[in-house]
């Protein structure tokens, strides 16, 4: 069904089904993510529903094409994907992809313990949490003692930064939709200063995440965090949270204040701020970069690959998919060409931008 069509039950028993579930409390995999996919691409984002003597006892949100090929609700952005299934409940992963009527089911951030779906994964990667569990000062005390460099460092460009752009204020939970248009135009210029495609310039990306921003709800709720200098936004990020689990999605920051690091500065901040209000992880997502491995305190593991049903249409999305992945993951697990790649997106960026 629609993600709309799920009745006030149904709801009711995702949450209860995840919750007993044991993995982290990944807003990503809680029906109000879903529900706001759905909205944004309506014609998409569908619900398989599993039921066992009419109670459901499953859930398997995706996308799918008009061909039947299926992909993981909210792909391109979503940090944590999968079902939500009963513990012990005894079903295949092909069984679910018939029963929603698809050839194949792509996924890139599948977490783990996904019993299903995790025997026709691809690769594994490390996803990077920051665990504050412990409280802020535990963290910072363990931050010191593995990174005093990197922290002392900085804590002096914090203060450097409040002296000549004027006092820094710190929002961890901002509302103004303004600054969120800030946020989104800062990335939007990130990705093509960087060579990458914006994710901003579609759409449905860009709806999903103004209505995320002003959902409000115990397993999912959005969290704009800024950092003000002078009154003026220096960095920010937008995330998703529930109870325990704040996930980073995206920061992005004035490359005015670039010398400051402000992005650093504010990853700090939102560390305090979450383990002030209860968050036990602040999940940094998949993908390797300088400032997750000096802030983390571990790594979740995800995975990416995809489930196929034997079948013309799943022998098409083969072909269209399975190469490029082997291209992908050739080029990953050489260090050499992996900063090849980075330097010709780099220069394809700034041939973007005439410099």
């Amino acid at each position: 069904m629609r993600p709309g069509e799920l009745r006030t039950g149904d709801l009711e028993a995702w949450r209860e089904l995840r919750a007993k579930s044991g993995a982290p409390a990944h807003p990503f995999m809680e029906p109000e993510f879903t529900l706001a996919v759905g909205r944004a691409r309506p014609a998409a984002a569908r619900v398989g529903v599993l039921t066992e003597d009419g109670e459901p006892v499953g859930f398997f949100p995706h996308e799918r094409s008009a061909l039947g090929h299926g992909r993981a609700i909210g792909l391109g952005v979503s940090d944590s994907q999968g079902g939500v299934f009963r513990a012990g409940l005894r079903v295949g992963a092909r069984e679910v992809l018939r029963g929603c009527g698809l050839a194949a089911w792509e996924f890139d951030n599948l977490e783990a313990g996904q019993g299903v779906f995790v025997p026709h994964a691809a690769e594994e990667f490390p996803s990077p949490v920051i665990d504050v569990g412990e409280g802020w000062a535990a963290y910072e005390h363990a931050l010191r003692e593995r990174s005093p460099k990197f922290l002392r460092t900085t804590r002096a460009k914090e203060r450097r930064l409040a002296r000549q752009a004027g006092e820094l204020r710190f929002v961890f939970d901002e509302h103004d939709p303004a600054a969120l248009r800030t946020l989104m135009a800062w990335k939007s210029a990130q990705y093509r200063r960087t060579g990458r495609r914006d994710r901003f310039a579609q759409a449905w990306i860009s709806t999903l995440v103004r209505d995320l921003h002003t959902t409000r709800a115990p397993g999912c709720s959005g969290v704009l965090s800024v950092l003000y200098a002078g009154g003026r936004p220096a960095a920010a990020h937008f995330g998703l949270r529930s109870r325990t689990v704040l996930s980073c999605w995206f920061p992005a920051y004035d490359p005015a204040f670039a010398k400051y690091s402000p992005g650093l500065v504010l990853h700090l901040r939102m560390a305090e701020a979450a383990a002030a209000a209860g968050i036990g992880m602040l999940d940094l997502g998949r993908g390797g970069a300088e400032y997750k491995e000096a802030l983390k305190t571990g790594d979740l593991r995800v995975y990416e690959g995809s489930c196929v049903r034997p079948g013309v249409r799943a022998g098409l999305h083969w072909i269209g998919r399975a190469p490029v992945r082997r291209a992908h993951s050739f080029v990953r697990s050489r260090p050499r060409l992996a900063g090849l790649a980075q330097q010709t997106l780099n220069q394809v960026g700034r041939l973007r931008h005439g410099r």
